[in-house]
């Protein structure tokens, strides 16, 4: 196989579309930098890419990307994936001018689609978000759910609790450092509907501590400024699913027989063709979201090259550390030299989520 351009770039991997020189079909190879040493700040530690691998190796989904093949050398391990090239459901929907809720519930559906799979299997995904969801193309805009990178099983008698996520979209349990479970999920999946619908994101802050406040006070509401034309169907299924105690929020199962998902009669079916999104407060939303984007590409660009200058100043030579935050600044050039705007802004999303358990990552 030989690489054609780089798509994105996560905490420790890159991935790029790559052709296979005997078939010539196209793939997506994500390359994760092993960890070199236990005390390395870059690098996957080898538990973490083989528990991905596992649950990868067990999803078979077609609102889910595909492993095809696993490859292995002396830096990286290699994921031979299924090519996903339409770009971020969020950034389709942005260029749209009218979404109606029924055209907006087609799309949410696959999304649950997709996680019951998951769900049925025991699997959380556990970073539900705009960047993890994704189309194959824009011509037939199926969803597809990327990045299980922090997925867990979830095992009966054991308790996963970790401080895992995207802080605008985590659940009040990741907060409460309480055991995250398959309802972690389904919290992201009334938060993305919310923004979806409004152009607004329910509990974000001017800081991460005032978002975790919001999350857990579950402080939001339905302002006509953003809600003006949404159906009280929408506004219910919302509900059911940002709720604070996880054993009473609404299950995959629940939302996919609720009545704005599943209209049980006309009277349904003809609110939700009436009602619409708010895509001009969308498009503002996900214009905001691209420009801070941006402005964090400049910001860590300049931090990894003073980082690097001041201490091959005090050393003269060039260290492991040096080399590692190298491999992030070409990664970063490479996604500029490409025109990979997807490429820039998952890596800066990576770079908003936290693993306290990983504190440098």
């Amino acid at each position: 196989m030989y690489h054609t351009v780089v798509y994105y770039s996560g905490h420790f991997a890159v991935v790029k579309k790559v052709v296979c020189k005997r078939s010539g079909t196209e793939f997506a190879a994500k390359f994760i930098r092993k960890k070199r040493a236990s005390t390395s700040r870059r690098g996957a530690r080898r538990e973490d890419i083989e528990r991905e691998i596992s649950i990868l190796q067990e999803l078979n989904h077609v609102n889910i990307i595909k492993l095809y093949d696993i490859f292995e050398d002396k830096q990286d391990v290699t994921l031979i994936l299924e090519l996903v090239s339409g770009g971020e459901l969020f950034d389709f929907i942005a260029e749209r001018d009218v979404l109606h809720e029924s055209e907006a519930t087609a799309f949410i559906a696959q999304v649950l689609e997709g996680l019951a799979h998951m769900h049925l299997k025991n699997i959380a995904h556990l970073d539900l978000k705009p960047e993890n969801i994704l189309l194959t193309n824009r011509a037939q805009a199926i969803i597809k759910l990327i990045d299980f990178g922090i997925s867990r099983r979830i095992e009966d008698g054991k308790n996963e609790i970790q401080m895992l996520g995207t802080p605008e979209f985590v659940a009040p349990e990741v907060i409460a450092y309480e055991p995250l479970g398959l309802y972690t999920d389904m919290w992201a999946v009334g938060v993305i509907t919310y923004i979806l619908l409004s152009g607004c994101s329910p509990f974000l802050g001017d800081n991460k501590q005032e978002t975790f406040a919001n999350i857990c006070a579950v402080d939001f509401s339905f302002d006509d400024e953003f809600f003006g034309n949404t159906s009280d169907l929408a506004k219910d299924f919302i509900r059911t699913l940002l709720v604070k105690h996880p054993g009473r929020r609404a299950s995959v199962t629940d939302c996919l027989s609720h009545p704005w998902i599943k209209p049980i009669n006309d009277r349904q079916k003809e609110e939700r063709k009436e009602a619409k999104t708010n895509l001009e407060r969308f498009k503002t939303f996900n214009a905001r979201r691209k420009w801070k984007q941006s402005l964090k590409v400049v910001s860590l660009c300049n931090r990894l090259s003073r980082s690097i200058k001041n201490r091959n100043n005090m050393n003269g030579e060039e260290t492991q550390e040096d080399e590692e935050e190298s491999f992030v600044l070409r990664t970063l050039f490479h996604c500029i030299e490409d025109s990979n705007l997807g490429g820039i802004r998952h890596l800066l999303q990576s770079l908003t989520s936290f693993d306290i358990n990983q504190a440098n990552k």
